[in-house]
């Protein structure tokens, strides 16, 4: 993908977002101008390391990728590392709000799933999968925009990521499933009397969609149980959260009878985009109010 000569790693992160994860880069345009740069670094960051998988032959490939980014993390911008864009934005934006690189170290650890083929265990596994990843984002995102967050916000980070992150696995399966990736935790298919390889087989059945009905719900407790704990969130960190917005509706469209092995369509992009802007006020309630006004 073809992108304009930039100048600043800022601005680089900035088109990077932009192409390969549109719904937050628009979430971070609502941040103040000040904190938009370290949260398109954090975001494209994030982007970069979720696509590996798309971009190797084999595991061990996408394991020297994922060791790179640790190396970079620890590396503080020395040799070769400050010459990617990203690498030396996210550095700048570690150094500068003093975010924990342990997160970032779990982040990549919890990466590792994604290289192989094994079906995601349990539902605490992939809890903890979204803790490690959409979640620890939505947190490190409100310390760049609140550095005295609390404790209620990390409450409300880990349900929403949770909640985002699962939405967005059931909108990819088919993608996934293509390709022989299971996010489906072992323990709910073979609650359904199903396997790994009838997750992956293309073939859709009532049990299967039994499965994807209680992920949805699982999703929507998840998003509830954010909504609730927005109550001590301050407005500052308020942007941070506004991805959760899209997920009952993605979740809605979901819920129509459809084969999962096919893609649901996205709502179009306007469409999301008035989500997100309705979602800053929804938000804004909610934390006023505490979890009221969903």
């Amino acid at each position: 993908m073809s992108r304009p000569s930039l100048t600043t790693p800022t601005q680089y992160c900035a088109a990077l977002l932009r192409d390969l994860d549109r719904d937050r880069y628009i979430a971070d345009l609502f941040a103040p101008a000040e904190r938009r740069g370290a949260l398109f670094a954090l975001h494209a960051f994030n982007a970069e390391v979720a696509r590996v998988r798309e971009a190797i032959t084999n595991p061990l490939a996408g394991e020297v990728r994922l060791q790179w980014w640790r190396d970079a993390l620890n590396a503080n911008g020395q040799g070769d590392v400050s010459a990617n864009p990203v690498a030396a934005a996210l550095l700048e934006t570690i150094e500068t709000h003093r975010l924990p690189r342990a997160s970032f170290e779990a982040l990549l650890e919890a990466r590792t799933f994604d290289l192989y083929d094994d079906a995601m265990p349990t539902v605490n596994d992939l809890e903890g999968y979204a803790g490690e990843t959409s979640s620890a984002l939505i947190r490190l995102a409100t310390l760049v925009l609140a550095p005295e967050a609390g404790p209620a916000s990390a409450e409300a980070a880990g349900h929403a990521g949770v909640a985002y992150a699962v939405t967005g696995l059931l909108r990819a399966f088919p993608v996934h499933a293509r390709r022989g990736q299971c996010y489906l935790p072992l323990d709910l298919l073979n609650a359904h009397g199903l396997s790994r390889e009838d997750a992956v087989s293309g073939q859709a059945s009532p049990a299967l969609s039994e499965v994807f009905a209680a992920l949805r719900a699982l999703a929507r407790r998840h998003y509830q149980a954010a909504m609730t704990a927005m109550a001590g969130v301050s407005a500052a960190e308020l942007p941070a959260f506004l991805p959760l917005m899209l997920v009952p509706g993605d979740l809605d469209r979901m819920e129509r009878p459809h084969d999962p092995f096919q893609a649901v369509p996205a709502a179009p992009a306007l469409a999301r985009l008035w989500r997100l802007w309705r979602g800053a006020g929804v938000l804004a309630r909610a934390a006023r109010a505490g979890g009221a006004a969903l």
